[in-house]
């Protein structure tokens, strides 16, 4: 048990930064309410799944091929600045101007999923700090604890993901108009930067 809970900590640590998918979680909670936050962070855990599932079995090299590397830092620059111009596009729509918006849960799935899809300081998390918790779980422990180990790790993200979202959704029930639209303003600008900084990451590999 003990090991589980230090794998938990390991799981809010790495995903309490700010990064993309806590700008769009604040965004998506103050307009909309708790539940299309908490499926942004949803679709990034999936997303997550998906790189520590590749790690298992082997196949994480073909992750950091340059070609790969320069193909994620531009379509996740692509993807970012995209939202990040919708997100300031739509400041002034509500949850009663939208309901249409409201309902597309899968599009805010579908958001955080690529976000974190195409987010290569993801996958360098997951090779650099699960590869090698994964390398001392089997090494150490055999391959049961890797399981146990890699659920802490999902526990504590999926608890960040719910207090993040609750976190926004506070300010959708309570914030008044102003507040949510500078909340928007804000995340939207974030975004915008963080894709900015992936396409200056994705030209230095081209020219590098």
């Amino acid at each position: 048990m003990h090991d589980f809970v230090t794998y938990l900590f390991l799981g809010i640590s790495l995903s309490a930064p700010i990064g993309p998918i806590n700008a769009a979680q604040l965004d998506k909670g103050a307009r909309f309410g708790f539940t299309q936050a908490w499926l942004i962070g949803l679709g990034a855990m999936c997303a997550d799944l998906l790189y520590m599932l590749l790690i298992y079995f082997g196949l994480a090299h073909f992750l950091t091929t340059p070609f790969m590397k320069t193909f994620l830092w531009l379509f996740g620059c692509f993807v970012l600045i995209y939202t990040g111009v919708d997100t300031l596009r739509n400041v002034k729509i509500t949850q009663e101007a939208s309901p249409r918006e409201v309902q597309s849960s899968v599009r805010s799935f579908r958001s955080g999923f690529i976000m974190a899809l195409t987010n290569p300081l993801n996958i360098l998390f997951w090779l650099g700090i699960y590869g090698s918790i994964l390398a001392e779980s089997v090494q150490n422990y055999g391959l049961n604890q890797v399981l146990w180990h890699s659920s802490g790790i999902f526990a504590g993200i999926l608890l960040w993901d719910v207090a993040m979202a609750s976190f926004a959704s506070t300010f959708h029930k309570f914030g008044n108009r102003t507040t949510l639209q500078m909340i928007s303003v804000a995340a939207g600008l974030s975004l915008i930067g963080f894709g900015i900084y992936f396409g200056y990451q994705a030209y230095k590999q081209l020219t590098g």
